[in-house]
């Protein structure tokens, strides 16, 4: 299997790191010093638990320079960078291709799927807490590292993605090819939304909504919101969504913080429309109250 990971930022980086320390077939697509530093020294990996280690060699390139057709295709960029990377996968993608999108934003999979209608797109989601912390080096902040894929129409399963499943698990990554994405990809949706709304409100990093406060209380607020907003979607968790999420955060390192946090802080394009504003409109098709959403968007939309 020829694995293609389209972004070698903390989701993708982590991937293709994992999978090619396993000796699996894998490309990243990464730009700039960080493409230069990974083909020059490898990709280094910082951990708390596992410590600091390097693979290399591990190939990348940017996306002129690919020239393979690979069988499945990790997309890890950021919501607002999806149009842009279609091109690129119609020119390299087989008729076989599996394309598996990994972004924060709920429902990418049907999107992407409109833009390519020829091939075979998952949803899917990820669990890792992660960044680039210079060209060619990832820093993990958690041990949680998991990806949920699976088709919405049962009738677009094919065996490939049990070996994509097996893959991921032989790289030590817990793979799981869901068997209800919808409720697997909300689950998450409901982690890293009530993350990055808290986050940005109260420009807090893990430590502040790890401890009892309201800021904690505002997450399993946000979290319960989204629950309901699920119920109304008619989809069902199978688990106690709020401690579910809760169990996450705690295991975090108390200087982590979302990917949106940080972007802001540097005056970059931002997911926060996709993670925060997106959730109120998603509420108001489907009649749902959402109060601590409208709170937190009217704030975040008078300070950014």
């Amino acid at each position: 299997m020829k694995y293609l990971i389209i972004g070698a930022g903390g989701t993708g980086g982590c991937i293709g790191a994992y999978m090619a320390k396993a000796g699996k077939d894998v490309t990243l697509i990464a730009r700039g010093e960080h493409l230069a530093d990974i083909q020059k020294s490898g990709l280094t990996v910082e951990t708390n638990w596992q410590g600091t280690y390097t693979v290399f060699p591990i190939k990348a390139c940017d996306t002129q320079h690919y020239n393979e057709q690979p069988d499945v295709i990790f997309v890890c960029v950021k919501g607002y960078s999806l149009e842009e990377i279609v091109p690129f996968i119609k020119q390299v993608a087989h008729k076989n291709t599996v394309v598996i999108p990994i972004l924060n934003i709920y429902g990418t999979g049907g999107k992407l799927q409109e833009m390519l209608p020829e091939l075979l797109i998952t949803d899917g989601c990820i669990y890792v807490s992660a960044n680039i912390k210079g060209p060619g080096r990832i820093q993990m902040h958690g041990e949680i590292f998991r990806i949920f894929f699976g088709v919405r129409d049962p009738a677009q399963y094919r065996p490939v993605l049990k070996q994509i499943e097996r893959d991921l698990n032989d790289s030590h990554i817990m793979g799981v090819l869901s068997s209800d994405i919808r409720r697997d990809a909300l689950q998450k949706f409901s982690y890293i939304s009530a993350m990055a709304a808290c986050g940005l409100y109260y420009h807090a990093k893990a430590a502040s909504i790890q401890k009892p406060g309201e800021i904690r209380v505002s997450f399993i607020n946000l979290i319960r919101e989204i629950q309901a907003l699920a119920v109304a979607m008619d989809i069902h968790f199978t688990v106690d969504i709020v401690q579910f999420n809760l169990d996450i955060l705690d295991t975090l390192a108390p200087t982590a913080s979302t990917s949106v946090q940080r972007d802001i802080n540097l005056g970059k394009q931002s997911e926060i429309d996709g993670l925060v504003f997106e959730v109120l409109r998603m509420g108001e098709k489907h009649n749902v109250s959402m109060p601590t959403y409208k709170r937190i968007s009217e704030n975040i939309r008078n300070s950014f």
